[in-house]
């Protein structure tokens, strides 16, 4: 692959990266709002955030991806949604235990376009075990789990960490209980750049990181297991134990499951890279992009660029939200005059948001 130019140039996107969206989908509408009647840009990914802004009334999304992969995951999970009662939905995608996937996915490949339905006939096993489980990012969290955290703590110690606690008892068991010489130095080595550019994302997702990559993902870790409250995270739930736990993501409580049905229809599929897609809309038609992360795989200049397809597509007021990992995007000042950042209501909202290693969530409208 090249060893320049765009991210889809010098990574593959064939396989599914992504079974769930590692960001607080509930924060990302939060930034958006108000949505009700909206016309919505949305990284696909694994269509979380997509289905989220529809059980909040987006008139109509466009759900952007590269990556076929993804975008095969986004239609399996609208055609669930669209043909399966909420129950039926958490046991197929593997939220819930299952007996009948293979069954009802026969019932379901029907709905899918070809290309989708080719991608899942290849990878029914990924559909028997659960799409949720399926991705790569999901495989890395699972060999932390299985390999790594076991030389650390026990099952029980992992359980009081997920118990209820004070923030101050959680500070407390972080700190007398958790944060062992032993947690500190494999954390740092598995989710160092090298083992997680080689089993969890890719090894180009790095090439705008500038500085260590461990050591700021742990301090943010250790704000998510005592800022935080760690009985009603699933993502927290998720890297520990497997499972979302008792609290579903936002896309998948029980009270957005009708929204959500009625609103398939105004989604939009669209493969192409974001800024291909800024520029195929008409100008200034869109209300509301969720860019997810994508700004840290470019360069600042086609980050700029990014922004520059953003002010064409925006409407007026319109709201822009992105997240910052690790590589820091902000708007350039010149840009000032017709992106405004509301930085206080970002800070409010990252501090709040359950998928706790981001460094940033970074909020804009449009004057």
């Amino acid at each position: 692959m090249p060893a320049h130019g765009p991210i889809q140039s010098r990574a593959s996107f064939q396989k599914l990266r992504y079974a769930s969206c590692w960001e607080d989908a509930a924060v990302v509408a939060e930034a958006l709002d108000p949505l009700e009647g909206t016309r919505c840009l949305s990284i696909a990914s694994a269509g979380d955030n997509t289905l989220s802004l529809l059980a909040r009334g987006a008139g109509e999304v466009w759900a952007v991806d590269v990556s076929p992969a993804q975008l095969a995951l986004v239609e399996l999970k609208m055609a669930a949604f669209r043909h399966l009662e909420h129950p039926e939905v958490l046991g197929f995608l593997g939220v819930r235990p299952s007996a009948t996937r293979r069954a009802v996915y026969e019932s379901l490949r029907g709905a899918l376009a070809a290309g989708a339905r080719a991608f899942w006939d290849e990878r029914r096993h990924l559909v028997h075990g659960g799409v949720v489980h399926a991705g790569r990012l999901e495989r890395y969290f699972r060999i932390f789990r299985r390999t790594v955290l076991p030389l650390v703590h026990s099952r029980r110690t992992v359980d009081a960490l997920l118990t209820a606690r004070s923030p101050e008892e959680r500070e407390r068991f972080y700190a007398k209980v958790w944060d062992r010489w032993r947690w500190r130095l494999l954390f740092r080595v598995f989710f160092s750049r090298v083992v997680m550019g080689r089993l969890g994302r890719d090894p180009e997702f790095f090439r705008e990181v500038h500085g260590a990559v461990a050591a700021p993902i742990l301090e943010r870790t250790r704000r998510g297991f005592t800022a935080l409250p760690t009985t009603d995270n699933p993502y927290l739930h998720y890297v520990l134990t497997g499972r979302f736990g008792a609290t579903l993501p936002d896309y998948l409580r029980p009270e957005h499951h009708d929204a959500i049905r009625r609103g398939l229809d105004r989604v939009r599929l669209v493969q192409a890279p974001v800024e291909d897609a800024l520029l195929s809309v008409a100008p200034r038609s869109i209300d509301a992009f969720n860019l997810s992360n994508v700004a840290e795989y470019m360069s600042l200049r086609g980050y700029h660029r990014l922004l520059g397809g953003v002010r064409r597509a925006a409407a007026p007021g319109a709201r822009v939200a992105y997240w910052n990992l690790l590589a820091p995007r902000h708007r350039p000042a010149r840009m000032g005059s017709w992106l405004e950042e509301r930085a206080e209501l970002a800070r409010r909202l990252h501090a709040a948001a359950r998928t706790f290693f981001y460094d940033a969530l970074v909020l804009e409208v449009v004057r």
